[in-house]
């Protein structure tokens, strides 16, 4: 079971896509406890110096879907494993 799960959709230009992207690598650059500006409100996690990463990409017959994931242990003593 998940503690806690968010999800934001919504329409987009590429730039607002790049400066979304480009305030989160901003917030993995600094790690640490950072907030970010999802949808309507802001949340605030705390980043770890390693992450787990996932890349998919699906090619559909109307569409592509690019999905970037990053994984972290919210246990201090777990680090990053894969």
């Amino acid at each position: 079971m998940k503690d806690l799960e968010f999800e934001h959709k919504r329409s987009l230009s590429r730039l607002e896509a790049a400066d979304q992207l480009a305030a989160l690598a901003e917030a993995l650059r600094h790690g640490g406890r950072v907030e970010l500006q999802l949808g309507p409100g802001k949340l605030s996690v705390c980043i770890p110096d390693q992450l787990i990463s996932e890349v998919e990409v699906e090619v559909g017959d109307d569409q592509i879907e690019l999905e970037i994931e990053l994984k972290w242990s919210t246990t201090q003593s777990d680090g990053a494993k894969g």
